[in-house]
């Protein structure tokens, strides 16, 4: 069953005095100031494109991660993810750096490292950003 999911932007002003709300309008679980300089500068307690792929690709790896470990009969006690999202001004985004850490029983580092190449790659964030380099660094916990 396919599902959509909605977000809105309400902007005013020019880019660089601008500034605006993102509201995520399915979950409903909250709305989010953004500005030029939360994306160029420093967050300042404001969001970002960028941040919002980051938590994107993070959850969507982790979900992918997990499913791929369970599939092949050793599933993680734990998932935590981190995605790094790089953006340069007048360039967009550079790049994107997965950080995972799991605790799976049973599994070799080989073959987790595996798992994680391939949710990285399958993973349908991943897919929808393949025009971004997307590097991986996967530690396989005791």
């Amino acid at each position: 069953m396919a599902t959509t999911r909605t977000a809105t932007t309400q902007w005013k002003g020019a880019l660089i005095d601008g500034h605006g709300t993102v509201s995520l309008d399915s979950s409903g679980v909250g709305n989010y100031d953004v500005s030029w300089a939360s994306r160029s500068q420093e967050a300042n307690g404001k969001t970002s494109p960028e941040e919002l792929i980051a938590a994107a690709h993070s959850s969507c790896f982790s979900m992918a991660l997990s499913h791929g470990l369970a599939q092949a009969g050793t599933p993680p006690q734990s998932v935590e993810t981190t995605a790094d999202v790089t953006f340069q001004p007048g360039e967009g985004i550079t790049g994107i750096v997965l950080k995972v850490k799991a605790q799976v029983p049973g599994i070799t580092a080989e073959d987790f490292q595996a798992a994680a190449e391939n949710a990285k790659a399958n993973c349908p964030v991943s897919k929808a950003l393949s025009g971004t380099t997307i590097t991986l660094d996967a530690e396989l916990l005791g």
